[in-house]
């Protein structure tokens, strides 16, 4: 239950052209405590509501849990969420032994692209395109229940 993972801003359109799915995905959080957070989420036709502890020294591994919920439960628990919907679409890129997800968001986020890898460890070595910029792994600012509540146009 402990999910490592890796953060970077995507410096180039080059990722579309590797892209093998696009999903829209809308979510909300019922709680952003510094400990922890529960997310409400809705990817293409799924519902999700996931639970994350808080992240390590290093930005890269906190617990993680996730179960599938319908559709309908998602919608109904959304407009109980704290203010601030993260909209985006999901595009996975396989990369060598790894799915690489790019979130490209929209809505008060847009112009923001991140692309994340999920790795079995924190010194899993990895393939990295030529598209994957700066890292931003364990930058608060970037995670999603940051973003929503201090969305990426109101940054400037």
């Amino acid at each position: 239950m402990i999910e490592t993972e890796r953060k970077f801003l995507v410096r180039s359109e080059v990722f579309r052209e590797e892209t093998q799915s696009a999903t829209r995905i809308v979510q909300g959080f019922l709680n952003t405590h510094p400990e922890r957070t529960v997310r409400i989420r809705i990817k293409g036709d799924k519902g999700f509501i996931t639970v994350k502890g808080k992240s390590d020294k290093s930005g890269l591994s906190r617990f993680e849990w996730e179960k599938a919920i319908s559709v309908a439960d998602a919608e109904a628990l959304l407009p109980l969420c704290e203010k601030g919907v993260i909209e985006k679409i999901r595009h996975e890129i396989k990369a060598g032994k790894h799915l690489i997800e790019v979130d490209e968001f929209l809505g008060e986020n847009t112009g923001l692209v991140i692309a994340e890898i999920e790795l079995a460890s924190e010194n899993e070595d990895f393939y990295r395109p030529d598209w994957l910029g700066e890292e931003v792994t364990g930058d608060v600012r970037y995670y999603n229940s940051q973003l929503s509540k201090k969305p990426y146009t109101k940054w400037m």
